[in-house]
């Protein structure tokens, strides 16, 4: 009884830095974002006048240790 055992030229793709650039920078600027309206949006800067988006994210809040009281 014999074994053949194959073994497949596996290529390992590289991902040129140029094509992750935008891809990088949009996540960094969304992150940004939801941080801003999690961490600092007190109902003054809000984009929407009030308290709606502190109300809206006061749990995720907390669960960050972010002083909202």
């Amino acid at each position: 009884m014999s074994q053949i055992t194959a073994t497949p030229d596996l290529e390992i793709p590289t991902i040129p830095i140029t094509e992750l650039a935008p891809w990088a920078a949009l996540v960094f600027l969304v992150a940004a974002i939801v941080l801003f309206f999690i961490s600092a949006d007190q109902g003054i800067v809000s984009i929407p006048s009030g308290i709606a988006i502190h109300e809206w994210v006061h749990d995720g809040r907390h669960l960050l240790a972010f002083p909202c009281h």
